[in-house]
């Protein structure tokens, strides 16, 4: 570290760390040294505030984990600087081989819908597809009608998940599914799948993702991987992101079970754009920052990106574009997502407000990985841990449509490119 600040800060962080072994519980790690490639050349956080962060984000940690141990990475960021880095255990866990390190990439599991969510918004900035077209008019034999990207994107669809009904269904397992097979399933099986009517509630589904990606790829001219290679991760820097090809098998991190009994990989371990980008939590810090700018996307697509689209149930649990949400009581929004793939187990929670990025990313099936954020309220007041009452949600609602309203008029208004409304 050049500056005087960053060398206070590694300090800090030197001091303030114990070392772990893969066999200790303790959750706090070695820190790494390099954290200011992810930060501007001047801090924005005073020192004594980074060590009171750094004071309370340890004894967080401490106080959430307790006796479980994760094989992974764990960074939390304010502003762009990182105030924390925890990397422990090993890319094999049972054997204790290569050290897990800051350029260890982990499966992202369901993080990866947040990378085709932003891809399908960047399109339709290019006006290269409008959110409302039908699937239909991208994938040609598309069975379900009324099923538009839109509905895709928020999970509305109504189309369950194929990762279930394909197996339940007969799909050999011999066979590893592409995502045409997800598509070609469809439509050859549909009328034998509960598919329900479109844009009637929420249903979380992957294959609403796995056909996106085919959509990026229709689009785009490209495959899904080197869509998001080109868009994002070169412009970014995120040198060690990538999405899982058959070719990346001698590379990519397996999973494993909390045991150490490794995960096999399978017959759906191919299909993409719900699953199989992999990334590492500094790399993911850099996406963080890059959504954060009205540079990298517009104000109306992140806009667009954020609203809450379900509102069938009171509670503050809702999905955006690519993205879920807490939508407290207080007003405040926190926008995340979580994964979960084999032994993957992946966190990813940014707090808007307050420029806050809590990041953990784990292989061996370390269910607690998702108490991370608790963090959050270290900086605001985000976990509250209660439903919206009854009178309370119906005055939620009605700010959400005031809310929706508005966003509509000015995603018209401010053209070019109408992400919500963007012609070819």
């Amino acid at each position: 570290m050049k500056n005087t600040l960053g060398i206070i800060l590694f300090v800090f962080v030197l001091y303030g760390c114990t070392q772990v072994n893969s066999n200790n519980s303790k959750p706090i790690g070695e820190p790494r040294e390099g954290a200011e490639l992810l930060s501007s050349a001047e801090s924005k956080i005073p020192a004594r505030e980074l060590q009171y962060y750094l004071d309370r984000v340890k004894v967080s940690l401490d106080s959430l984990f307790g006796k479980t141990h994760i094989n992974g990475s764990i960074l939390v960021a304010k502003h762009g600087q990182i105030i924390y880095e925890y990397y422990n255990g090993y890319c094999n866990p049972r054997e204790k081989k290569d050290t897990i390190t800051p350029s260890t990439s982990f499966h992202l599991a369901s993080i990866s819908k947040t990378f085709t969510g932003m891809a399908i918004l960047r399109l339709a900035e290019e006006g290269k597809l409008d959110i409302d077209d039908t699937v239909s008019k991208y994938l040609v034999g598309f069975p379900c009608a009324g099923v538009t990207i839109r509905t895709l994107l928020n999970h509305r669809s109504g189309i369950p998940k194929y990762d279930h009904y394909m197996e339940n269904m007969g799909w050999d397992k011999r066979r590893l599914v592409t995502n045409q097979d997800v598509l070609d399933f469809l439509i050859a099986r549909h009328k034998e799948i509960p598919i329900a009517r479109p844009d009637r509630g929420f249903s979380y589904s992957n294959t609403n993702y796995a056909l996106l990606a085919l959509i990026i790829e229709k689009v785009s001219g490209m495959t899904y991987g080197d869509y998001l290679k080109k868009t994002f991760f070169e412009p970014l820097g995120m040198n060690d992101s990538y999405v899982f090809a058959l070719g990346d098998t001698g590379r990519y991190l397996s999973s494993y079970r909390y045991n150490g009994r490794p995960y096999k990989f399978d017959y759906l371990d191919l299909v993409y754009g719900d699953k199989n980008v992999y990334s590492t939590v500094r790399d993911l810090l850099k996406w963080d920052q890059a959504l954060r700018s009205d540079t990298f996307f517009s104000k109306q697509s992140l806009d667009a990106a954020y609203m809450p689209y379900s509102w069938e149930k009171p509670g503050t649990h809702n999905y955006g574009l690519g993205w879920r949400m807490y939508c407290l009581k207080n007003g405040k929004k926190l926008i995340y997502h979580n994964g979960w793939w084999h032994g993957n187990r992946t966190a990813f929670y940014r707090l808007l407000d307050e420029d806050v990025t809590i990041i953990a990313l784990c292989n061996n099936d370390a269910k607690r990985i998702y108490a991370v954020k608790e963090i959050a309220d270290i900086f605001g007041d985000y976990m509250q841990r209660r439903e919206h009452p009854v009178d309370d949600y119906a005055a939620a609602r009605r700010a959400n449509r005031q809310h929706n309203v508005q966003a509509a008029v000015i995603l018209k208004k401010n053209t070019p490119p109408p992400v919500l409304t963007g012609k070819k």
